[in-house]
């Protein structure tokens, strides 16, 4: 199959010239990563405060306190999955599908004695659906009657980080919003290519293919979230309704 050739192309240099042009922006990269480094220093440093590590979630089990959730390990993270109620696989979360669909190998975090869960806003048993058709394997927890004490006036859809003192526990660390991104293999991959993420946000020359939006269009393909679409050409049944 032909590559698309509608697009703007970048220009054409001699091997020389491109490297030369790559070492420039090395040096930017190089700063980027170390400022990166030094963020993640202040974040080791930060202060932390205590929760109530019996707050209830509802897992595979029943319900669980908190604490439970740590599965023996020091620290935790845990994604917090929106949850539309009642809604088809093709109306959940475009957004939190896709970040959590990219957390699948954990064992390098199990490794640094790191769990990692989902937390859902949902009722556990249509949710645990959900997460089903998607063949997704992490820890599984409803938080739907759990979220205020969880979240003390904050929304889901981001990262909460906790660590365990033997049977307390404590919320060292959360991020929304562009904060997210720390889990989008995806996107950090798109960003080393041409033609980036094309959103319509990105600086970018112009031509340049940008046709997604930024309310939701970006993570969706034919009217659902696009890592669905596997999914149903495996024969999976999408229906939530159990």
């Amino acid at each position: 199959m032909e590559a698309n050739s509608t697009h703007p192309l970048p220009h054409i240099v001699d091997r020389a010239s491109w490297q030369a042009e790559l070492d420039r922006l090395l040096v930017r990269e190089k700063a980027h990563t170390r400022e990166g480094d030094a963020i993640a220093a202040a974040r080791r440093r930060l202060p932390m405060v205590e929760v109530d590590a019996q707050i209830p979630l509802v897992g595979a089990q029943g319900e669980v306190p908190l604490v439970d959730v740590f599965e023996g390990r020091r620290q935790l993270i845990v994604y917090l999955h929106m949850w539309h109620d009642g809604k088809p696989a093709a109306e959940q979360c475009e957004g939190c599908t896709f970040f959590t669909g990219h957390a699948r190998e954990l064992s390098y975090l199990h490794s640094r004695d790191v769990t990692y869960a989902t937390f859902c806003q949902g009722p556990y048993d249509e949710s645990a659906r959900y997460r089903d058709f998607m063949g997704w394997e992490m820890p599984w927890y409803s938080a739907r009657d759990s979220g205020d004490a969880l979240l003390a006036g904050r929304g889901f859809g981001g990262y909460l980080c906790y660590l365990r003192d033997g049977d307390r526990v404590f919320e060292t660390y959360w991020t929304t919003s562009r904060g997210v991104e720390a889990g989008a293999t995806s996107y950090h991959l798109l960003d080393l290519t041409t033609y980036g993420r094309q959103e319509t946000w990105e600086d970018s020359p112009e031509g340049w293919p940008q046709p997604y939006a930024t309310a939701g269009e970006q993570f969706r393909t034919d009217g659902r979230p696009t890592a669905q679409w596997s999914r149903l050409a495996a024969g999976r049944s999408d229906d939530l309704s159990g």
